[in-house]
Parts: C-alpha cells; sequence; structure tokens
C-alpha cells in the first residue's frame, strides 16, 4: 500500500551559538518560507530583529544580556577552554528552555526541527517527543574521521596511524568534551526517563534521520568513515542580506577610491582591539584604503587614518565582491564569502573551526595564515602585500569563485529537508 507523504508544514529552526551560527539558519527560513512553510526561529534574544525581519515566529531561548555575557568572557577563545564555557554558558543554560519551547510550540505530524551542532535540546526532543530532527554542521571540523580528519588546536587527530587517532578521539571524550557535557546533559535526560549518553560528540549528537553538511566537497571531500545519513549542500552565503542594506555611508566611501581591505575579526569577537590595531597599521603602510568591520566600536583606534573606516556591519554577500582582500578570523561563513567572491584572504584563526578552515584555504592557495601571536601591523603588511601581488593567488581566486558561482546551497539544503521530512513519514507510516 502506498502512503502519502504530507508536505511539509511547518519547521522549528535552531541554531546556537554566534551569528555565524545564526545566519545560515535564518537563510534556511527565508527559502522555506519562500516554499509555504511556517518558520518558527528559536535562538538568543540578541538575533531577534534579523529574525522577525525576515518574517519568522521568534522564541528567545537566551536573553540578549546572556548572550553578550558569555561572548565578553575571554576564555572563549582559548582552546583550552572554549568547549567547556560554550557549554556551561551557551547550551547548559538553554537546556530545559528550548526544549520546552520545542514541546510547546512543535505540531505533531507537522513539525520538522533542524538544529545547528549545538543544538543538543533539539536532540533530546527528538528522542522523547519523537519529532524529526536534521542535524546541520557548517563547517568540515565537526567531523571526526581516521582517515583525513580536521586540524583541531592543540593539534589532535590529524596526523598517526588509525590506531592512533581513535585513542586521540576517545581520550578528547573523556577526559575533554564529556566533563564538560554528560553531568548535567545526563541529569535533565533522566528527569524525562532518558537513559544517558557519553560520547556525545562522536555519534549522539548527530541525527540518525539526516545530517546536512553547508559545505561543498570540493572544499573537503567526504571520508569514507563520515556518517551515512550525511548530504553535503554546498555554502549557505546569507549574510542579511535584504534585511540589513548597506548604509549611504558605506557606498559613499566604497565609490569615493580604490577597493578597500575589509577587516573583521568574527561577529562575536569583543577582545579585537589588536586586530583593528594591526589592520590600521598594515593599511597606512600599503598606502591603502580599509574597511573595519565590528558591531563593538569600542575596538577601534581612537584615531584612523584618513583612508580607513569603521562601520558596524554590511552585508558581506553585497561587500566583498567590491574589496581587494578579506583579513578575518576564519569563521566558514565571512570565509565562504570570500571564496564566491574570489578575494584573496589572510586568517588569524583562534578556536573552533578556524585553524581547519584556515588550513583548506591555504591548500587551495586562496589565502596565508597570521596567528595572534604574530598578528602586527608590519607582518600583517606583508602578507597582503605579498597576496596582493600574487597573480597564481589570483588565479586560485577566481577558480574557487567559478566553482561557486550559481551554486545555490540554501536551495540545495532545503531539498535536503524536505526529503528527509518524506523519509521520516515513510519510516514511521
Amino acid at each position: 500500500m502506498t502512503h502519502t507523504v504530507p508536505p511539509l508544514r511547518h519547521v522549528i529552526l535552531c541554531p546556537v551559538g554566534s551569528a555565524g551560527d545564526v545566519h545560515p539558519l535564518l537563510g534556511l527560513g527565508r527559502v522555506l518560507r519562500q516554499r509555504g512553510v511556517r518558520v518558527t526561529f528559536a535562538t538568543a534574544g540578541y538575533f531577534r530583529r534579523q529574525a522577525e525581519e525576515e518574517g519568522f515566529e521568534f522564541l528567545d531561548t537566551l536573553p540578549a544580556a546572556d548572550f553578550k555575557a558569555m561572548v565578553s568572557d575571554p576564555r572563549i577563545w582559548q582552546p583550552r577552554h572554549a568547549v567547556r564555557l560554550v557549554m556551561s554558558q551557551g547550551v547548559r543554560p538553554i537546556l530545559e528552555p528550548l526544549y520546552r519551547l520545542i514541546e510547546r510550540h512543535h505540531v505533531p505530524g507537522q513539525t520538522l526541527l533542524v538544529g545547528t551542532s549545538l543544538a543538543i535540546p533539539a536532540r533530546v526532543a527528538q528522542e522523547k517527543l519523537g519529532i524529526p530532527l536534521v542535524t546541520v554542521h557548517l563547517a568540515p571540523s565537526l567531523f571526526r574521521s581516521n582517515h583525513e580528519g580536521p586540524r583541531l588546536q592543540p593539534a589532535l587527530v590529524h596526523v598517526g596511524p588509525g590506531w592512533f587517532r581513535r585513542a586521540q578521539w576517545w581520550f578528547a571524550d573523556r577526559f575533554l568534551v564529556d566533563p564538560a557535557i554528560t553531568p548535567w546533559l545526563n541529569d535533565f535526560r533522566r528527569s524525562l526517563g532518558l537513559p544517558p549518553v557519553s560520547r556525545v560528540m562522536a555519534e549522539w549528537w548527530n541525527s540518525p534521520l539526516r545530517i546536512l553538511g553547508l559545505f561543498p566537497t570540493w572544499f573537503f571531500p567526504p571520508q569514507p568513515d563520515w556518517p551515512s545519513q550525511l548530504r553535503l549542500t554546498g555554502f549557505p552565503l546569507y549574510s542579511e542580506e535584504g534585511v540589513t542594506p548597506p548604509s549611504a555611508e558605506v557606498a559613499e566611501f566604497l565609490g569615493s577610491g580604490s577597493p578597500p581591505i575589509v577587516f573583521t575579526p568574527g561577529s562575536a569577537n569583543v577582545f579585537g582591539a589588536e586586530f583593528f590595531a594591526a589592520a590600521a597599521d598594515a593599511c597606512q603602510r600599503l598606502g591603502r584604503r580599509g574597511l573595519l568591520l565590528t558591531r563593538f566600536p569600542e575596538q577601534i583606534p581612537a584615531h584612523l587614518p584618513a583612508t580607513v573606516r569603521h562601520f558596524d556591519f554590511v552585508p558581506f554577500g553585497w561587500l566583498i565582491p567590491r574589496a581587494a582582500a578579506l583579513v578575518h578570523h576564519g569563521g566558514v561563513g565571512t570565509m565562504s564569502q570570500a571564496l564566491a567572491a574570489g578575494v584573496p584572504q589572510v586568517i588569524m584563526p583562534l578556536a573552533f573551526d578556524q585553524h581547519d578552515n584556515a588550513h583548506r584555504c591555504e591548500k587551495l592557495g586562496v589565502s596565508r595564515t597570521l596567528p595572534p601571536s604574530q598578528f602586527r601591523g608590519p607582518a600583517l603588511a606583508g602578507l597582503l602585500g605579498e597576496l596582493l601581488g600574487n597573480s597564481q593567488v589570483a588565479a586560485n581566486c577566481q577558480e574557487a569563485a567559478r566553482q561557486l558561482a550559481g551554486q545555490d546551497g540554501l536551495s540545495a539544503a532545503c531539498d535536503e529537508l524536505e526529503q528527509a521530512w518524506a523519509e521520516h513519514h515513510r519510516q514511521t507510516t
């Protein structure tokens, strides 16, 4: 007997993290709404405006003040503290609130959950409430492998034979990851009548229904031991286009001279004073125009060269094609916009996926990496001068842009969401 699959009517999007985690799901929500799907957006109150201007129903999982307090802790950019801090201040406080919001707002038989890597409450809701879930990972570094694994910091699991890599993963789970998650996660699971879990990031955090990797296969080819339910859909390339338009001042600055070098240390980085001081110094040494981006203006030097300007935010899809180069922290969203625009990059990786992204861009020949300890005006000026005068780098950048031209990662991801919805119904009817 053939069962008719009902159309996907309602999606609850659950991004957990900074703008780099939220933007891709804002883009997914926009495409879903264009397809007639009702979209509920559950994330920190800091992002309420962007979600509501996209026309989504908004569920506040973390007060904006608490989000700002979390990103104001300098340990968030220190690899040995980052996982524990994000889990204790970013995920643990929303565990029960987000679960209860999902419990109240899902429509049985009509709702699909979509959660980013740290959307642990959505994974619990899938198990307890039976709501279908698609897990979204934004960067290749979130996929473990005993073949080609991610380049992490500290330097784990990218050297040595398979048995040694497996031992490193076990050690990381046993002594670093699980102690930061399982005590409070399993307490909550017990309160729901669910069994405890361990090695959370090895397998459990992935939905058994579907996983989406929002990057193309040429950026990091799938490994033989990656999950079978994984689909790679390409970079999402969303940066608030149509929600936060470029200001007249930005357009005037861009039109008044040569393409500037654009600098951003990341949307959640409130410790960028040295980054921006080096940026201004490098521009002055090179005789180049510069555009500094941050929503935390207290980081900007009090006195900037006349050819360097600060702006709070400009949509990258509009800005980066008008830039000479992009200097940034290595977040996958920022990096992918430069790849799509064919613009060379200098990357200063700090934590999380950033070291791996920087490594992959260097392999593509489109970037150079400058660690924080060396990120000073003279060194930055030297790297930028070499990049901007290198014809091979320019050709590599154009090849990356060619491979991304005409690709619609958001539509491909939404196609996979609809297919996962249909597969869930075939499995449960």
